[in-house]
């Protein structure tokens, strides 16, 4: 049996895009971070409710794996907390 992963990119550059992910509960996720702009605080992506923390190198895709375990919306964002993004599980 082969196990169905949810996968979602997400371009940092400025920001998140995109900057809503929505997972579904149940299924295993993974989020890939690809960070394409060497500006502000972005080389990193953290969450404390996920509990992960990524260095993003410029043009290296990152990937972290979610737990969709709860329904609800739960942020991440950079290292100095001033972007943000969020996952919503349903």
């Amino acid at each position: 049996m082969v196990e169905k992963v949810q996968k979602v990119n997400v371009t940092v550059a400025g920001g998140y895009d995109p900057a809503v992910v929505k997972l579904e509960k149940g299924i295993p996720a993974e989020l890939t971070f690809t960070r394409t702009n060497a500006q502000g605080c972005l080389d990193v992506v953290h969450s404390k409710t996920m509990n992960f923390e990524k260095q993003l190198p410029l043009n290296v895709a990152q990937t972290v794996s979610v737990s969709t375990d709860k329904i609800g919306e739960f942020e991440f964002s950079c290292g100095m907390d001033m972007f943000s993004g969020k996952v919503v599980i349903q």
